[in-house]
């Protein structure tokens, strides 16, 4: 009826029997996540109704169970919301990723209050599920960037266009990419060189024969027998390296196979195929989408020509059958109720009702029994409230996310769970499912205007009644009660705008222009490589206070950075994070994560380290200018971030004469800026910092919401790092021992390795001869040229790693830890006095 058999055509040729079997794929791992969130959904509701709990190990293993299982349907969620291209099923889908995500960030805020600390360890939950560490890692949606892309190239090409003009382009270009034809050129040149030269070779040793062969036939029959005797040692050698060399690839295939030896980063054939069919169905999306729409307009029209009419009708007799019904019973006429409280619709709700009065009458003489008997417990449970005042316990905080997290997994169960799909292979948007949404909508459109009519007729029904009855004058209105909204809002104050004449282009030009706004190089979350710990879990379960590792660092910038900033929605709900300080020593990849947090979201940078703004908009009224610049664009470009370098430098009690740069020009202005962050905005500050130490902690506190300090990185990452690394480039060896550079690393950090790794390639590939490049094979990479670009660069010494340590253990977090663990050690003590009391009596 709405679809043409163009149309049909159309999505015969593009979509064949491949992509319908991975449209049941995706199917299955949906309904596969569907069932383990509907138990998990069951837990979560029992734990808000449940009481306090006080011992914090208990309450610490069943909420980071709900938050490992969490994770994991959120992965899955976001694996098939990525893929699927049914139009109607994404949407679900998309209400179920946004709240599972919104839902794990509280549940990441609940852990921080139990645990009194940033990092969790969770190895119980991954072992009786039997989940990996690396399944537990959030993925971020990539519909954060997909759906954004034409704006971030829009912006990015804008900025490049803008510091072209300006002449500064250089310091911010970009390594151009090769293309695969301009590569092919380069390939076809080299080869067509090698092959002059080995050509040039074959025909010196022909000419060389040639003079060799003027030789007497006595002495040619000897150099014969030489040459066959020569040939026959030469094959016997040759087979030998041959089989060796066979062994050696069946050995190194098996310990492929058992994991002991790291992989070639290849790009095979699979995956080239894997991403042509991913792009193909980020294709299949746009094309549904747009038949979707344009199919919910059409048979909107259709149902507001055809039907509109007759649901009026309905609607109109249904209200004066009520209105006939109501005046016989009481000789009233009654009033619609009010637009914002539902208007006629709230009739069928009220009569529905009033058939549950007669059942509270009857169950109100079995309440009056249980008083009697809660009167009892109340007199046992008063003793008990005396004890829970001094420790009232952990009680979990109500959700915003978990309603709509059900509310959604049960559409899913009334509409796709059991829905046959059997003769919609291309996966089709369904007309039956648009027919019912539009004409429900339709029907609320209809019965505002019906309602509306129908009390002008109440109004001239109730006035020709009083005139029957002998009442003067009009009667006088009841007020209509309005529904109130419950909840806070955080609310902004209303600030003075100072460029109200100015486009957000020529504002954005303007930072441009200044530097504050700057090109970001693209890179990626993953990028920060390193691995999550674990030994951490069983030092924590002794009481100990673990170092996190890298793995454990990316996840929380994954959380408190990226996702509550990749989506209005889940930031307007979730927990507030305004501001957050990176701290660790020189090299830890402090900016890196920052470039990544910009390259996730797509975010805009604004770059208000004291040296970049030094002697740019001087005076009183230019910090003010400044400030209300970063502070309009911010919003009107998010999601933004606004980056310090040395975040601790605004806050020194004193300035070194050697710095020009006026540091604690922000000291007063910078805490104001970030308390004017609400839940609206998508921006947030994140400092860095390579002595956080040397300013004033209580400022420095007071600015920044989280702290996420950085170590130096421990033997499994710093052992994935050299794999990564090495073994990306050809020629170098599998079986080079990675594990004794890892521990002759010991205390450096991931920028200080990369840096002597970098020195190393750039000198084989760039400096070095072919002839070294060629003997790879045989005379493979040493250690001593690695160590000898390591020996060159500073470690991270004893005394920075102790000044790291000690500032770290005076964080607000740390501290509260420090207080709970006397705070119960307080009680042990007073219980054991007591114990002792009791006895000697």
């Amino acid at each position: 009826m709405y679809i043409s058999s163009e149309d049909t055509k159309h999505f015969n040729q593009f979509a064949g029997p491949n992509n319908d079997m991975s449209n049941v794929t995706y199917n299955e791992l949906w309904r596969d996540t569907e069932s383990c969130l509907e138990e998990i959904l069951q837990t979560d509701s029992n734990l808000q109704n449940a009481k306090p709990q006080k011992d914090r190990k208990k309450i610490h293993k069943i909420i980071s169970e709900l938050y490992v299982r969490y994770i994991v349907c959120c992965n899955k969620l976001e694996q098939c919301y990525d893929q699927m291209i049914q139009p109607q099923k994404r949407i679900l889908l998309r209400k179920l990723l946004d709240s599972t995500l919104g839902r794990i960030l509280e549940i990441k805020h609940e852990l921080v209050e139990v645990d009194l600390s940033e990092y969790n360890y969770y190895d119980d939950v991954l072992l009786k599920y039997g989940i990996l560490p690396q399944e537990v890692e959030l993925r971020i949606p990539n519909y954060f960037r997909r759906e954004r892309e034409s704006e971030i190239l829009q912006r990015r090409e804008f900025i490049s266009e803008v510091l072209r003009n300006a002449g500064v382009l250089d310091e911010v270009v970009q390594p151009r990419k090769m293309t695969e034809s301009e590569a092919i050129r380069l390939i076809q040149t080299h080869e067509r060189a090698r092959q002059g030269r080995v050509r040039f070779q074959f025909m010196k040793e022909i000419r060389e024969m040639k003079e060799r062969s003027t030789i007497k036939p006595e002495v040619a029959q000897v150099d014969v027998l030489r040459e066959i005797m020569a040939t026959m040692r030469i094959q016997k050698v040759w087979r030998g390296y041959i089989t060796r060399r066979r062994m050696r690839k069946r050995r190194i295939a098996e310990m492929l196979l058992i994991g002991m030896v790291q992989p070639g980063q290849v790009i095979t054939d699979n995956y080239r195929n894997a991403e042509k069919i991913k792009l193909h169905r980020y294709a299949k999306q746009v094309e549904y989408q747009e038949i979707f729409e344009k199919k919910l307009a059409e048979i909107k029209d259709y149902v507001r020509s055809e039907k509109s009419a007759i649901m009026e009708e309905n609607i109109r007799s249904d209200i004066r059958q009520w209105i006939n019904e109501y005046f016989q019973q009481t000789g009233k006429i009654p009033e619609l109720p009010s637009a914002e409280s539902g208007g006629s619709r709230m009739i069928l709700s009220r009569q529905g009702t009033e058939s549950s009065m007669s059942k509270s009458k009857e169950s109100s003489s079995s309440k009056e029994s249980k008083k009697s008997k809660k009167s009892k417990s109340k007199k046992e449970s008063d003793t008990e409230k005396s004890e829970d005042e001094s420790d009232p316990g952990i009680k979990v905080v109500p959700s915003n996310f978990l309603p709509e997290l059900i509310q959604a997994h049960t559409e899913y169960q009334d509409v796709w769970r059991d829905k046959d799909e059997s003769e919609n292979p291309w996966q089709l948007p369904y007309d039956d499912m648009i027919l019912s949404e539009k004409t429900r909508e339709i029907e609320d459109e209809v019965r505002v205007g019906v309602d509306q009519a129908l009390r002008d007729d109440i109004e001239a029904l109730q006035a020709a009644l009083d005139r029957d009855k002998g009442h003067k004058g009009k009667r006088a209105k009841k007020p209509q009660k309005r529904m109130r909204r419950s909840g806070k809002r955080n609310k902004r104050k209303k600030e003075k705008d100072l460029t109200p004449d100015r486009t957000t282009e020529s504002l954005f030009e303007e930072l441009l222009t200044q530097g504050i706004i700057k090109l970001v190089p693209e890179v990626y979350l993953n990028c920060f490589r390193g691995e999550k710990s674990y030994a951490n879990f069983d030092l924590w379960d002794k009481g100990k206070d673990p170092l996190p590792t890298i793995g454990d660092i990316r996840q929380l910038v994954a959380e408190y950075c990226i996702l509550p900033q990749g989506n209005e929605d889940v930031k307007l709900l979730s927990p507030l994070v305004r501001s957050v300080l990176i701290a660790g020593p020189h090299g830890s990849g402090k900016k890196m994560l920052v470039h990544a947090i910009c390259t996730e979201l797509g975010a805009t940078l604004f770059d208000i380290t004291p040296a970049n703004i030094a002697g740019k908009y001087p005076g009183k009224s230019g910090l003010i200018m400044l400030l209300h610049l970063i502070s309009k664009v911010s919003r009107l470009l998010q999601p933004s971030i606004i980056f310090m370098d040395g975040a601790e430098k605004p806050f020194v009690k004193k300035v070194p004469k050697t710095d020009k740069t006026d540091p604690k020009r922000l000291k007063k202005d910078l805490p104001k800026l970030v308390k004017s962050f609400i839940n609206e905005d998508r921006v947030i500050l994140v400092g860095t910092s390579n002595a956080p130490w040397d300013g004033d902690q209580k400022l420095l506190y007071q600015t920044y919401d989280k702290v996420i300090y950085i170590p130096r990185p421990d033997y499994g990452s710093m052992s994935m790092l050299w794999k990564d690394l090495l073994y990306k480039y050809s020629g170098i060896s599998r079986q080079f021992d990675t594990s004794a550079m890892s521990k002759i690393c010991d205390g450096f950090t991931v920028g200080t390795v990369i840096a002597a790794i970098n020195e190393v390639i750039i000198i084989l590939y760039c400096v070095m001869t072919t002839k070294r490049m060629v003997q790879l094979r045989v005379q493979p990479l040493t250690h001593v040229e690695l160590v000898n670009a390591l020996s060159t660069r500073d470690p991270v010494y004893k005394e920075e790693e102790e000044a790291f340590l000690a500032w770290y253990s005076k964080t607000p977090t740390c501290r509260k830890k420090q207080r709970a663990v006397e705070q119960e050690l307080q009680k042990l003590e007073e219980a054991n006095e007591k114990q002792k009391k009791k006895g000697k009596k």
